[in-house]
């Protein structure tokens, strides 16, 4: 790239600098970098750039090329990207998985290469860098629009993610437009793989025949409204999404302050049951909830206080409907009985002032009453 690169090579170079600049100031230097690379322009340019960046830093990069296996020659088109990757001074890796899963092609081949590039990255004991920039990001919006998303997920694509486990996802190129990995390709000489199940008019249909959503959104619906408004909607929606993003961290921190003190007071009602007896027979859980503290806060707050609840009990994937249902056990109690839920139930607990909402993973606890907190 040279010492002093230009145009949007430049752009894309410094982002990555940016990046990991902000991830090694928090985390100290990884002994590699994991890349995603399809060889489309995006994950071309971030390739070339991370591997430019993390030279003058003596950090190895190692891509990951995943055969999805759903094309004639695409494990050929994989071997040419991963070859062309070693040759620019990369550690090149060609994942083969198998899809097969829920949410139809699209979503099972995306589960899948996550799956794969996951699996690198742990091994490794490395970030993973993902070429998404700010095209990718106002689809999401729009995507998650049109599913009637809260903050929570209109927050969309974030530049730094990280597991449970410490796995860390990295995508530098958030605050960039796909015209500009174009454009770094261009000035490198380098030529992207053209993906055709990215085509509006691709091999892969939507269960109706339909376009692919994505690709329908952007051959389609994000130029139309670009025509209809008279500008280009595509950085309006990622400001939309770093604004929910804001708004969701607030919200959030909020909520983990209500499920603590819930918590808390729930522990004390049981304890003040064992003292009296004064709430024989009810059920109980794992994790309680006070109804008290609960009631009094702002749904928006109420709600991820409720999630948060259920994922300290090990319940997780919860609809809005799930959560709307927890809910009315807290403010719109007729004595409904248990809450049937992806992996377990919620119920309301005793009466008055030692009204718990109790979450019981299947299999662990007696939702019966004996073993309530």
């Amino acid at each position: 790239m040279g010492a002093n690169p230009r145009g949007p090579l430049r752009a894309c170079s410094l982002a990555v600098r940016s990046s990991l600049t902000s991830f090694i100031d928090e985390a100290g230097a990884p002994p590699a970098l994991v890349v995603g690379l399809s060889g489309g322009a995006d994950s071309l340019a971030l390739t070339l750039t991370t591997i430019d960046v993390a030279a003058r830093v003596g950090i190895p990069v190692i891509t990951v090329t995943v055969d999805h296996g759903l094309r004639e020659g695409s494990d050929e088109e994989a071997r040419r990207v991963a070859d062309l990757a070693a040759s620019l001074g990369a550690r090149a890796v060609v994942e083969t998985v198998t899809v097969d899963g829920p949410g139809g092609p699209e979503g099972a081949a995306r589960d899948a290469r996550r799956a794969a590039l996951r699996a690198v990255g742990v091994r490794e004991g490395a970030p993973i860098l993902l070429g998404h920039t700010m095209d990718d990001q106002a689809e999401t919006v729009l995507l998650r629009l049109a599913r009637g998303s809260g903050p929570s997920s209109l927050r969309a694509i974030a530049p730094l993610s990280r597991e449970a486990d410490g796995v860390t996802w990295l995508r530098p190129l958030l605050t960039l437009r796909r015209s500009d990995t174009e454009g770094a390709c261009a000035q490198a000489g380098l030529a992207p793989v053209h993906d055709p199940t990215n085509d509006v008019d691709g091999p892969w249909r939507a269960a109706d025949g339909s376009p692919l959503r994505r690709s329908a959104l952007r051959h389609e619906a994000i130029p139309a409204l670009a025509s209809a408004l008279g500008v280009d909607p595509v950085p309006a929606l990622a400001r939309t999404a770093a604004l929910c993003a804001e708004d969701d961290d607030a919200l959030s921190d909020r909520a983990r302050e209500l499920t603590a003190a819930a918590r808390v007071a729930a522990a004390r009602v049981a304890a003040a049951r064992v003292a009296d007896d004064t709430d024989p027979g009810d059920g109980g859980g794992p994790v309680a909830l006070a109804v008290a503290s609960l009631c009094g806060a702002p749904r928006a707050v109420r709600t991820r206080a409720l999630r948060e609840g259920a994922q300290a009990a090990g319940i997780r994937a919860l609809s809005s409907t799930h959560v709307d249902a927890i809910d009315d056990l807290v403010v719109a109690w007729r004595g409904q009985g248990p809450i049937h839920l992806p992996g377990g139930l919620a119920f309301r607990v005793g009466r008055g002032a030692h009204a718990r909402i109790a979450f019981v993973a299947r299999g662990r606890g007696d939702p019966t009453g004996r073993d309530c907190p």
